[in-house]
């Protein structure tokens, strides 16, 4: 074989590998709640399998080249992470409305290991960007239980006040409608 030819067939096999990472983060996109960068310089690949399997099934982890994630990322919702395509970066899709229990893990990971320098390097959820430092509203962000337990609150009080109201009236009415049927009845009786 002639070295020409094999320099042809080792680009020919790295672009189609560029056109599957480029596909795979998009099959990502599609069902993801929210995308992170996170910086992932000095890591072992031990240390990044670790990482993988402490994640909740909801949540993976790519690791793919910063403009192959802007190749996929052209013409969607999540062009907002263009901010976050430069450096080190490995990517995390989340599957699940649960934000924050999504991104404890990661968290958990750096603390142990003393990763200060590896952090996120921003996300995008529900179209909107969030920097570094805006880290802490997702990360605190309310469980959907939580949402739904305080929604109820806030629906029954009023719903139980809106209902004595509306009682109030035919309440009324009846007691009107009693004593005039009373009043009937003596005036009948001293007849």
């Amino acid at each position: 074989m002639r070295r020409g030819s094999l320099l042809h067939v080792e680009m020919a096999i790295s672009r189609r590998k560029k056109e599957e990472t480029v596909e795979k983060v998009k099959q990502q996109l599609e069902t993801s709640y929210l995308v992170a960068g996170v910086k992932y310089k000095g890591l072992t690949v031990q240390q990044m399998q670790n990482l993988r399997r402490s994640l909740p099934e909801s949540t993976k982890l790519i690791v793919a080249k910063n403009t192959l994630v802007g190749k996929a990322i052209e013409g969607t919702k999540w062009e907002a992470l263009k901010p976050c395509l430069k450096g080190m970066n490995a990517w995390l899709f989340v599957h699940t409305e649960e934000i924050p229990s999504a991104l404890k893990p990661y968290r958990t990971f750096q603390k142990e290991l003393k990763l200060e320098d590896n952090d996120f390097t921003g996300a995008v959820f529900e179209g909107k960007f969030y920097a570094p430092e805006e880290f802490k509203q997702l990360e605190t962000m309310p469980t959907r239980a939580d949402v739904y337990a305080k929604l109820l609150g806030v629906l029954k009080s009023p719903s139980s006040k809106v209902v004595g109201v509306l009682q109030a009236p035919a309440r009324k009415l009846l007691l009107t409608l009693k004593a005039y049927v009373q009043k009937l009845e003596e005036e009948e009786s001293k007849s």
